[in-house]
């Protein structure tokens, strides 16, 4: 998981290599919107520094971010005041109310270490749905369009500052391992930092069935998300997984 040194850095790197976070929260509004014209209320789950989120609320009369990391929340809080980002994990949390939309952005999906694991995270993302509500996963890799031995580099600079990010991924087992360095120098000097990801390889059939357990259609949309595609699936009311969530 991310730590305090590179929530200072996550965004500035990813939107410098040429993400647009704004592109890709229009595109899943207008997905959401198609299933669920009326749709108002949104959770961006996995939120981190909120860099996906500063769009949503643009777009839905209130959104709100569930994120795991403290340095990560706190960096979206800082950004966003007054945006509501929740402390939680996404296997297993119970905020005690729903939403129209759950989103789940840039692969963080992933983050579920097994299928069971995936499974919950769906049910719970259903469990926190208004009736007919939607839900929009960006996923990782599957193992089929994963590269395995993959090696990424990036050079930034921006206003007196300039982060260098290496990366090297591996698989390791059902499940891709990536290492990444950073170098950040600024007129303080410079200092480098390490973090390690292990990210599950999860097949489109689990992500499916996951889906399908939660009580949720879904549709696969392929050529979104720099190929990783787009999951998306709508509430079938009634159905049992949709236990009322309570907070905890």
């Amino acid at each position: 998981m991310y730590g305090s040194q590179s929530s200072d850095v996550y965004e500035f790197v990813h939107r410098g290599r040429g993400k647009d976070y704004r592109a890709e929260a229009e595109e899943v509004y207008r997905q959401i919107r198609a299933r669920r014209p009326d749709a108002r209320t949104l959770l961006d789950v996995a939120c981190g520094t909120g860099a996906h989120l500063r769009h949503f609320r643009e777009l839905f009369d209130g959104a709100e971010g569930l994120e795991l990391s403290e340095a990560m929340a706190g960096a979206a809080t800082r950004l966003m005041p007054g945006v509501v980002v929740h402390a939680g994990d996404m296997r297993d949390f119970r905020l005690g109310h729903r939403y129209d939309a759950i989103t789940c952005m840039f692969g963080s999906i992933g983050y579920a270490r097994d299928e069971e694991e995936l499974r919950r995270t769906l049910a719970g993302f259903a469990a926190h749905l208004t009736p007919g509500g939607v839900v929009a996963i960006d996923p990782w890799w599957f193992p089929d369009t994963y590269l395995d031995g993959h090696v990424s580099g990036d050079v930034v600079s921006e206003d007196g500052r300039t982060v260098a990010r290496v990366s090297h991924s591996v698989r390791d087992g059902d499940a891709s391992r990536m290492d990444v360095h950073y170098v950040l120098a600024d007129a303080g000097g410079a200092r480098h930092f390490v973090e390690q990801h292990v990210i599950s390889l999860f097949g489109r059939t689990q992500y499916e069935a996951a889906f399908q357990g939660a009580g949720l259609t879904v549709e696969y949309l392929p050529d979104l998300h720099s190929g990783r595609g787009l999951f998306i699936g709508a509430d079938r009311a009634g159905h049992p997984s949709r236990s009322t969530p309570t907070s905890q």
